[in-house]
């Protein structure tokens, strides 16, 4: 009887990969699925359909997001922070 591989299976880009870890596996389903619908969207938009140009554009995208999200998060902890000392004074 053959060895079944380890870790959850998933589909990018009409691609199977498995995906090896300690998170929950509907976790990196979720995960998962957020990438392969932001890769199609992107190739829907690009000129190439260079499924590496994709990729690289779909990761800069996403790259984009935690940047901007990161600092927004930074700009409500400094504006929680001036609130608070206001409020200590």
């Amino acid at each position: 009887m053959a060895e079944s591989k380890p870790g959850i299976k998933v589909e990018i880009f009409g691609n199977e990969y498995r995906i090896k870890g300690q998170a929950d596996a509907e976790y990196v389903k979720r995960v998962a699925a957020y990438v392969d619908e932001k890769m199609r969207q992107i190739s829907q938009m690009s000129v190439t359909g260079a499924v590496s140009k994709i990729a690289i554009l779909t990761a800069i995208n996403i790259a984009d997001e935690l940047f901007r999200e990161r600092q927004e998060r930074e700009k409500a902890v400094e504006k929680l922070s001036h609130r608070l000392e206001e409020i200590g004074e």
